[in-house]
């Protein structure tokens, strides 16, 4: 029996219905039922099954534990929603998702793209939200955190580090991972992410 996070909305976005597509097709490419994901993943099958068909939009740590289980970056789960990327990347024009249990907003700056090792992803964490991620989606992912605004604490494992602005956290995923906002404002951050080969 897996954990059961999903977010109710009769309204769900253009961009939530892309992503239930997304899903389905990373669960097909890889082989996998419902049922074998939810194994992996801790995530129920009725929340996997409700997520695929578009009733409901997924929160950032059932996403994270996708990503793990799927071997792939949160930037190329949800590349679905960027479609194809010129060099030049307006910043109107970047793809925008949002948690909406914790109100966690990502936008993917410089999405993952062919021939492309790196991605920008900006961040938005509301005050007194946490997000976390059990497993990284590569182990040995290489990321880097920048703060811009705000505070942010951010437990890699056991370790806890509390980040200031321009403050900048580098790591390689082999743990859980979690980013917590203790106030008062908005902490907004950029993370640098440099997927593995």
């Amino acid at each position: 029996m897996g954990i059961n996070l999903e977010i109710e909305n009769s309204d769900l976005a253009l961009s939530d219905l892309a992503l239930a597509e997304r899903l389905t097709v990373l669960r097909q490419e890889s082989g996998l039922t419902l049922e074998e994901v939810a194994a992996v993943s801790g995530v129920s099958r009725a929340t996997l099954s409700r997520i695929e068909r578009g009733q409901t939009s997924p929160t950032a740590h059932v996403l994270g534990r996708l990503c793990a289980c799927y071997r792939v970056t949160m930037s190329e789960m949800l590349i679905a929603l960027e479609g194809d990327q010129p060099k030049l990347i307006p910043r109107t024009d970047a793809a925008v998702w949002t948690d909406l249990k914790t109100g966690f907003t990502r936008t993917a700056i410089s999405p993952p793209a062919e021939g492309y090792a790196v991605e920008l992803v900006w961040a938005e964490l509301p005050a007194g939200q946490t997000i976390a991620y059990s497993d990284p989606p590569s182990p040995g992912m290489e990321q880097h955190v920048v703060m811009f605004e705000g505070a942010l604490r951010l437990t890699l494992g056991e370790a806890e580090h509390t980040l200031q602005p321009l403050d900048c956290m580098r790591m390689k995923l082999t743990t859980q991972i979690s980013f917590h906002n203790p106030g008062p404002g908005a902490a907004q951050y950029l993370v640098t992410v440099k997927r593995t080969t």
